[in-house]
């Protein structure tokens, strides 16, 4: 009951806190669909005519990922630094849920919501390309929780280190370029690939959407491969953010930015 009351104030609060700012909601939106126009334009104008249609519908799929990937891992990095500017990173860790908790249902808030403002901008980017890809509920969803949930582990490694460090902005820009390269390099590429976080999830998504691939035919190896990543990226994510939190504790960095 108490998760549940949390997860209620959280969503509460991230939808109140778009609704309030909706100019910089609206901007945040544009951006997405104006870079998206930008890499269409670049393909429909010089690409290969004969793979131009392809090539639409992987930058479609991986951008989309990359988009939450950025939501997913750099928004807690910002909401440390959020938290610690306006002096009440302590007061949340002296809550009795503690921070972590606090922040790991403020994620799952932001997945909901972000993930729904990104299926909009999914089915307008198919539109804008003329490109319709599979969009099999069924058979993302649980492909895409896992995916997520690796973004949330990469996410609270962020945070904890934004915990010690505060000012970490700079860290978080580097850090969108990593993210672009993981959701747009294949998984083929190399084997290295396979151990590095949500790569695997955004490959199955990518036969199923633009493949056609069921969820029957991506396989159980697959599948299993996915969960164990996703369960091991968050396992070290909560192990480094506590890890984090308690030396911020000890040297008294809570209460200080």
């Amino acid at each position: 009951m108490k998760w549940l009351n949390l997860f209620r104030v959280n969503l509460k609060k991230e939808y109140i806190e778009l609704k309030r700012y909706l100019p910089n909601t609206i901007a945040m939106i544009l951006t997405f669909y104006f870079i998206f126009l930008g890499l269409f334009g670049v393909i429909h104008f010089f690409g290969n005519p004969s793979t131009q249609d392809a090539n639409i519908q992987f930058v479609i799929v991986n951008y989309v990922f990359w988009y939450l990937s950025l939501m997913v891992i750099q928004q807690i990095g910002y909401d440390i630094v959020n938290e610690g500017m306006r002096g009440t990173l302590e007061q949340l860790s002296m809550s009795p849920m503690g921070i972590l908790k606090i922040l790991i249902t403020r994620l799952i808030a932001n997945n909901i919501i972000y993930g729904f403002i990104i299926l909009i901008l999914l089915y307008v980017s198919m539109l804008t390309a003329g490109q319709w890809l599979n969009v099999d509920i069924i058979s993302i969803l649980p492909l895409f929780i896992f995916t997520v949930i690796g973004m949330m582990g990469l996410g609270l490694i962020i945070g904890g280190i934004s915990i010690i460090l505060k000012q970490v902005q700079a860290i978080l820009q580097v850090l969108q370029f990593l993210l672009a390269a993981l959701a747009f390099i294949p998984l083929v590429a190399s084997p290295i690939m396979y151990f590095l976080p949500f790569v695997i999830g955004i490959d199955l998504v990518r036969e199923i959407m633009i493949n056609g691939a069921t969820l029957m035919e991506i396989g159980w190896i697959n599948i299993t491969l996915l969960i164990i990543n996703a369960l091991v990226y968050f396992g070290i994510g909560v192990f480094v953010f506590h890890s984090c939190e308690r030396f911020a504790t000890r040297r008294g960095l809570l209460g200080q930015y």
